[in-house]
């Protein structure tokens, strides 16, 4: 416990002294504890001042978690010289019952379909020299009521088909501004908070994100931002490459 403790005071500033001692109860407790992790498992492993509601008025605090995690990172982890990227992906977390806070429906990757779950958005710093992530900016997606998860794709009429090729008079639109969807909506302010904090201490050029945001949309939106964009790239991918590059494809 004294060293857990030890470890904490790099992130006093932004923290109470009573936030900091159950912060070090829960850690503790999550560290030994070979069960289920819930707040009453890990009271039971916890010493002396780590009760159940200690537990709990813990998890019910307020925590600026942007900057105790950019401390810890800056502090303990971060090493002068390495090359760093950054990275966004969601992650998904299956949950039954219906009273948890932004419980919905979202993709799985795991179950390859949409469950009931709860989905979180995180955006972290690799070193490309260590080949570790380091998790900045966490925060939670909560869909508004009605909105549906990702649609299905309509099949193709029977009507009559467009010709191959490009129409005839169509201008470019690789300098449109596209319309974001309600899902890159949730994402952008969470990624300009994260540059925020990140820009001025380390120098990162480039945004790595899934085969789901190599769209369009996403890559405007990460290019707004002025860092390059990495991922796989959809059926769109000449006009992500005409926003890059500024040339025109034609075929």
């Amino acid at each position: 416990m004294p060293e857990i403790l030890a470890l904490l005071q790099n992130i006093a500033p932004v923290v109470s002294a009573t936030i900091l001692k159950q912060m070090s109860q829960v850690i503790y407790g999550m560290l030994i504890s070979n069960g289920r992790i819930t707040m009453l498992e890990i009271s039971r492993w916890t010493e002396r001042g780590g009760s159940y509601r200690t537990i709990q008025r813990w998890y019910h605090s307020k925590l600026v978690w942007l900057q105790i995690l950019w401390i810890l990172f800056t502090s303990q982890l971060w090493q002068a010289g390495h090359e760093y990227i950054a990275a966004g992906d969601e992650v998904v977390f299956g949950k039954a019952g219906k009273e948890t806070f932004g419980l919905g429906r979202f993709f799985s990757s795991l179950h390859q379909r949409v469950i009931p779950s709860l989905s979180f958005f995180a955006f972290s710093v690799i070193d490309v020299e260590e080949r570790h992530s380091y998790p900045i900016q966490v925060a939670q997606m909560v869909k508004p009521e009605g909105e549906k998860a990702r649609k299905e794709k309509k099949k193709p009429g029977k009507g009559k088909k467009r010709s191959v090729g490009r129409p005839k008079g169509s201008k470019n639109k690789k300098d449109e501004e596209p319309t974001l969807s309600a899902e890159l909506l949730r994402i952008q302010p969470i990624l300009q908070a994260f540059l925020g904090v990140v820009r001025g201490v380390l120098s990162i050029s480039y945004l790595v994100m899934d085969g789901h945001f190599g769209n369009y949309p996403s890559a405007w939106m990460v290019r707004q931002t002025g860092l390059q964009f990495v991922s796989k790239l959809h059926w769109d991918a000449v006009r992500i490459l005409s926003m890059v590059t500024k040339s025109t494809y034609t075929k």
